[in-house]
């Protein structure tokens, strides 16, 4: 099958891994990266909702995420100190001085440049666009971006997979995903998409190889 669109995740693949990221959350804000996963599941699970839903999904605004991650903090962690977290201005904090995965955006732009339609298929915030969006400085190359804040829909829901079938008009069968979430490689998978799971950059640079190659576009080769 000859791949038209090769949609990259975001978080975790363009981007450093999410755990190197709440390292660096935690060095600069003292809160240890196993207390602010657990708030965050927490404020989620009070909403019935998954880890990241409530903002991923636009459903709570990032001021009002960040208050009741603090809130929850507290409760729940009372001696961790929060004084030198910006949680309800999460996202400034979060992407502030963070390089992207350099080697998954150059090979966003070889994809492009050997005649593949490229896009970004992300669970990500409203509030954070300007800052993840400046990290990577593909808008002008991208040919699709799709964010759940602004469709209120998510990997894996099989509906934002959906969306991304109806935005570029290709079949399933044409779309490739990579992404370092085996649920959402899964749920692509199980629409008919072709699929990289991100577990390291070499690893994925060469799984990626071997599924274009297989395909018509015999002239893609990764460098």
């Amino acid at each position: 099958m000859t791949y038209k669109v090769i949609w990259f995740d975001f978080g975790g693949v363009l981007s450093p891994p999410i755990d190197e990221l709440f390292n660096i959350y935690q060095t600069r804000t003292g809160i240890p990266a196993a207390a602010l996963k657990d708030v965050m599941t927490q404020v989620a699970t009070d909403m019935g909702l998954a880890m990241l839903s409530p903002i991923e999904n636009a459903l709570i605004s990032e001021a009002e995420w960040g208050a009741a991650l603090r809130q929850c903090l507290h409760t729940h962690y009372p001696n961790i100190d929060t004084s030198k977290a910006k949680l309800e201005n999460f996202g400034e904090q979060w992407f502030s001085n963070v390089s992207p995965n350099q080697d998954m955006v150059d090979e966003f732009i070889r994809l492009k440049e050997a005649g593949y339609q490229v896009g970004i298929l992300t669970n990500n915030v409203v509030e954070w666009e300007p800052y993840w969006k400046a990290m990577l400085g593909l808008d002008d190359i991208a040919d699709f971006i799709i964010d759940s804040c602004k469709e209120r829909r998510r990997k894996p829901e099989p509906e934002f997979f959906y969306l991304a079938e109806k935005q570029t008009g290709y079949a399933p069968s044409q779309m490739l995903l990579i992404d370092d979430l085996k649920i959402n490689c899964e749920a692509a998978s199980s629409r008919g998409w072709g699929t990289v799971h991100f577990k390291e950059t070499e690893q994925a640079l060469l799984d990626l190889k071997k599924q274009l190659n297989s395909g018509k576009k015999d002239e893609y080769r990764v460098a």
